[in-house]
């Protein structure tokens, strides 16, 4: 499987062959497969940082997809979508029928990677990312927080009790829980922060399954201990008490997990 290393090997490959073009008449049946997303991963960030770098500098243009195909050996496909998420990044833009172009004053996108495959320790590190914006969206719900608001925070505190009640881990439920604190910040920022984020950085349920182990019912009663803080100290409108229990929370939690993982031997 090859890949790019930088812009440079698109002009140099070391012990490697040219991929052999096939007839088209031997292929009419047949389209390209969907590449793995794993290719379109690597070949944006082996471009990003060829941009970013300055190998490929503002306004030059982007090898063309059948020179990409080349030297890569990915599918067109491939091509396109990592061009589209370069567009989508505003690192480049498109001319119809001309290419692909750098974009003027470009910088390196905020990106940041991993799912419920991801290693525990990566995320851990996001979760500890996550702990300042959190602190101050719960400062900033129990300033600002409607009544209509401090509602919608006790329902989700309430759906993830529910949900705790009938053996599940309440992942979806524990994530909006703390989607609905930043709403109530009212600056939407905070919550499409925490979506970008995703409900992976809430980790017992790939550690434990849909099904929560009973020997954990009591650390899901201490999660909802402190949400209950959380939300008690906002419904009083109590900043300090607020930023307090959130930050608590977080640093519990956090300890917690690692502990988890220490346990059942994930590194």
């Amino acid at each position: 499987m090859l890949f790019i290393i930088s812009y440079d090997d698109f002009s140099r490959w070391h012990g490697v062959k040219a991929l052999q073009k096939r007839s088209p008449k031997k292929q009419k049946f047949l389209q390209p497969l969907e590449a793995p997303r794993g290719l379109t991963g690597q070949l944006v960030a082996r471009l990003t940082a060829d941009i970013v770098s300055g190998k490929l500098p503002p306004s030059s243009q982007l090898p063309t997809e059948q020179e990409m195909i080349a030297a890569t050996g990915v599918s067109r496909t491939v091509v396109r979508e990592a061009v589209a998420a370069l567009k989508a990044d505003r690192l480049v833009f498109t001319r119809q029928g001309v290419g692909a172009f750098v974009a003027d004053h470009v910088r390196r996108p905020f990106r940041v990677d991993f799912d419920e495959r991801s290693p525990l320790p990566d995320v851990l590190n996001v979760m500890e990312l996550r702990t300042g914006a959190e602190i101050e969206a719960a400062g900033l719900a129990a300033e600002r927080a409607s009544a209509v608001q401090v509602k919608k925070i006790a329902d989700r505190f309430a759906a993830v009790q529910n949900t705790i009640e009938k053996g599940d881990p309440a992942v979806d439920q524990d994530f909006a829980f703390h989607c609905e604190v930043a709403d109530a910040t009212g600056n939407p920022q905070f919550r499409r922060f925490l979506e970008y984020l995703g409900r992976f950085i809430i980790p017992r349920g790939s550690l434990w399954g849909r099904s929560a182990p009973p020997a954990k019912r009591s650390q899901l009663d201490l999660f909802q201990q402190e949400h209950a803080e959380i939300l008690a100290a906002i419904r009083d409108h109590d900043v300090k008490q607020a930023r307090d229990a959130m930050q608590r929370h977080l640093l519990n939690s956090r300890a917690r997990y690692q502990k988890l993982a220490a346990e059942l031997g994930i590194k």
